[in-house]
């Protein structure tokens, strides 16, 4: 199929390159000239494993195109997908500005047979909203259907796939049968295709992430009651996760989640909501007890250092919201570094990918190494907000040496209290008994 995909972010690039890695003809077009440029010399705009080399290998090949001429694409494509970006407004709903822009841009061009497929994350009701608009602009009724992403920054090309489903909003089951074939590839053990009104997609989409973001806060809640208590918050999980009903996922305490979608997301449904004459109680708490778990280190350090953080060096690994990732969109560890300067402290960080992102946004401020252990030359402490893998089987003999203080501020729970209290360290968790050196 020819497919047009307006809109080259993260969920764009990554959905037009797995269409045309399946042998798809795709064309991925954006306004920003600059990135356009840069993708057809194969700089990937975005940290995301395998894609890099998936852009490059469909590329060669032909099968995927970069483009600033939408008008020139859309007339081309059999289906056309609108991944543009839905940002937060002040009051919590989603910015449809962009979306409201393409669809009136792509209106012209169109051919009578194409689908338009919203694959942006949009309020309810939208899919009305822009077949509404495009019968206003052509004077004839056009196919739009919705089709939610699923992806997880760091999986995203396991995600698609892979998919563990998908789910298609469309009022005419010939437009279900395009799109179910597109997927067809994907789709090969059999998991479920779904079909729905437009409006359940848009919804199904809110609903799984505000569920997610759930699960994490709380099990940090229960966290932080551990604390209080004297329990271990893993003892607890393991006591809870192995009942079926339950599960494993996304149990995992820490120090909030962050990124483009959950914090969004569960505002966005909050808001529509609220707009419905409901009072969204149990998201609002959700978002509420997130916001409190981001200054978790914030507190144990404060309590550490009885609030003397002027002129101490503080080491942070982890940057980036969750890892294999550079995203530090509402990043847990942007909460810790504004807090740290503001109280005087000199911060040295190091993340794997996401540094770059960081250096634009502080500067001088930061003190930034390439290596993990040269963060922790001379620091008083170590703060951890992120889990990459390469943080978890560290040398503990070479980061007591580096250090000029032993304390280490766990917010992913990535070592044992009792090894560490034997290696020397003051180590403080999420959930758990305080080990003291």
């Amino acid at each position: 199929m020819k497919i047009a995909m307006i809109g080259t972010g993260y969920v764009g690039l990554v959905t037009g390159t797995c269409f045309a890695e399946s042998g798809n003809q795709v064309t991925c077009v954006d306004i920003d000239q600059r990135k356009i440029d840069g993708l057809r010399e194969g700089t990937i705009p975005i940290y995301e494993p395998g894609l890099s080399e998936m852009v490059l290998r469909n590329a060669k090949s032909g099968r995927l195109l970069f483009t600033t001429d939408m008008a020139s694409a859309v007339r081309a494509s059999d289906l056309v997908y609108l991944a543009v970006g839905t940002p937060q407004s002040a009051d919590g709903s989603a910015d449809l500005s962009a979306l409201r822009a393409v669809t009136a841009s792509i209106a012209p061009h169109l051919r009578p047979t194409a689908i338009v497929v919203i694959k942006s994350t949009v309020p309810v009701g939208t899919n009305g909203e822009v077949n509404g608009r495009l019968r206003e602009l052509v004077g004839r009724d056009v196919d739009v259907a919705s089709n939610p992403e699923f992806l997880k920054e760091g999986a995203a090309i396991q995600d698609f796939s892979a998919p563990d489903r998908v789910v298609v909003g469309a009022r005419r089951s010939e437009v279900a049968d395009v799109l179910r074939e597109l997927y067809a590839p994907f789709l090969r053990t059999d998991k479920p295709f779904l079909v729905m009104s437009p409006e359940s997609a848009e919804l199904t989409k809110y609903v799984a992430n505000a569920l997610l973001s759930t699960k994490i806060s709380f099990i940090n809640e229960m966290a932080n009651l551990c604390e209080r208590l004297g329990g271990d918050i893993n003892d607890v999980r393991r006591g809870i996760g192995h009942d079926q009903r339950i599960g494993f996922a996304f149990l995992f305490p820490g120090v909030g989640y962050g990124g483009s979608c959950f914090p969004k997301d569960v505002r966005a449904l909050a808001s529509m909501s609220r707009s419905r004459g409901l009072d969204p109680l149990i998201l609002d708490a959700v978002d509420e007890v997130n916001n409190r778990q981001k200054r978790t280190l914030i507190r144990m350090m404060d309590t550490h250092f009885q609030g003397r953080l002027d002129g101490k060096r503080i080491a942070v690994w982890g940057l980036s919201f969750k890892p294999r990732t550079d995203d530090v969109r509402e990043a847990p560890a942007l909460v810790l570094i504004d807090w740290l300067l503001e109280k005087g402290a000199s911060v040295s960080v190091h993340d794997p990918e996401a540094m770059r992102h960081v250096r634009a946004d502080y500067g001088d401020r930061l003190t930034y190494n390439d290596q993990a252990m040269e963060a922790l030359r001379g620091a008083d402490a170590l703060a951890i907000n992120t889990e990459w893998n390469e943080f978890r089987h560290p040398n503990l003999d070479e980061m007591r040496d580096l250090m000029k203080g032993h304390v280490v501020f766990d917010g992913r729970n990535l070592y044992e209290p009792l090894t560490m209290r034997q290696r020397g360290f003051a180590y403080y968790s999420i959930g758990r008994p305080a080990a003291r050196a």
